[in-house]
């Protein structure tokens, strides 16, 4: 047979359709000599049942759709790993799409994602923008924001999980003062990334606060990547700098800070110090060895999955608000205690 259906199984075992739909959902109401002989011909035939027709005849799909700015970034690619690992582990699918709240087509992502039933979309993005994209959509699928958001005194209008960027530029700016740093550079600041924004605007806050004097470059892509971080990091190393340290925004800059500094004949940390953010799985590599903050993703996306799976069995009644993770310093051998008077 070309194509098997639901009816061929039914046929070829001799039993009802109904009966052929419980042994496959593992229902009670069938026998075990029967249920064994209607697996054994799905096996033989390649029959799969069709889960989405069962999911739309009960109105649930078990499917969440997941919205992530790109691959390319390694902190996205492992964070794609762990929800889809943790949505598993809860009896849902995901449905991976990959887009950025500034794309024009950003619009049919959604479309697509609810036109295929979703049960709920979570949106990775920290942008400006990412606000007023949800609004079109909230009522029609709940929606859970992963990132940051540069609100007001006004509550979000979904729920939004995300690490405490304020709290991790702040703790940047101490440790590196603890070392005994005080002209230091932060690399790659964007201010049309809520994430981006909030953490060097609290680092330079609190440098200042603490008598050090900061070097802001400024990352004008929509994205970081090691690239962005090369660029800007021979463009700081060509004004003959004074700084001592640099906090870089994400731990794909520091790689390009690296690889500068090896073209410049700078030593890592013995001329310079440096600290990224993310704790992404290259920052523990030996010739890495980064210090750097930990985001602790999965508990992030524990507490996504958990406000998801809330907004699905409750969406009447979910109250949106912002749940701040805190990072975790995690030092290794890129900073070392300024030798400087």
């Amino acid at each position: 047979m070309a194509t098997v259906t639901i009816k061929d199984i039914a046929r070829l075992a001799g039993v009802s359709l109904a009966t052929v739909s419980r042994a496959l959902n593992n229902a009670p109401g069938v026998g075990e000599e029967t249920q064994e002989r209607i697996l054994a011909l799905c096996r033989q035939y390649g029959y799969r049942a069709n889960r989405l027709a069962q999911g739309l005849s009960v109105n649930r799909t078990r499917i969440i759709g997941c919205i992530l700015p790109g691959l390319d970034n390694p902190l996205f690619a492992e964070m794609t790993l762990i929800i889809e690992r943790l949505a598993r582990e809860h009896g849902y699918h995901v449905m991976l799409c990959r887009g950025r709240v500034e794309d024009p087509h950003i619009n049919r992502l959604f479309d697509y994602l609810i036109g295929h039933r979703v049960e709920a979309i979570v949106l990775f993005s920290s942008s400006r923008q990412a606000p007023a994209l949800i609004q079109r959509y909230i009522g029609r699928v709940p929606i859970v924001l992963r990132g940051s958001l540069m609100l007001p005194d006004s509550p979000p209008p979904v729920p939004v999980v995300c690490t405490d960027n304020a709290a991790g530029g702040k703790m940047a700016a101490e440790y590196l003062f603890r070392l005994g740093h005080r002209r230091v550079a932060y690399l790659g600041a964007q201010d049309q990334n809520a994430s981006h924004a909030l953490r060097y605007k609290s680092f330079l806050k609190t440098a200042q606060q603490l008598g050090m004097s900061v070097q802001l470059l400024f990352n004008d892509a929509l994205y970081s990547s090691v690239e962005v971080g090369h660029r800007l990091a021979k463009q700081f190393f060509f004004q003959n700098f004074q700084e001592t340290a640099i906090f870089a925004s994400c731990d794909s800059i520091a790689m390009g800070v690296m690889a500068a500094a090896k073209e410049f004949h700078i030593s890592i940390p013995e001329e310079l110090s440096l600290i990224g953010f993310d704790n992404i799985g290259y920052a523990s590599l030996p010739h890495v060895h980064l210090t750097t903050f930990d985001p602790d993703s999965r508990q992030i996306l524990e507490t996504v999955l958990e406000c998801l799976i809330e907004a699905i069995s409750s969406p009447d009644i979910v109250t949106p608000r912002l749940r701040l993770i805190p990072p975790t310093l995690v030092e290794r051998s890129t900073c070392q205690p300024c030798r400087l008077g």
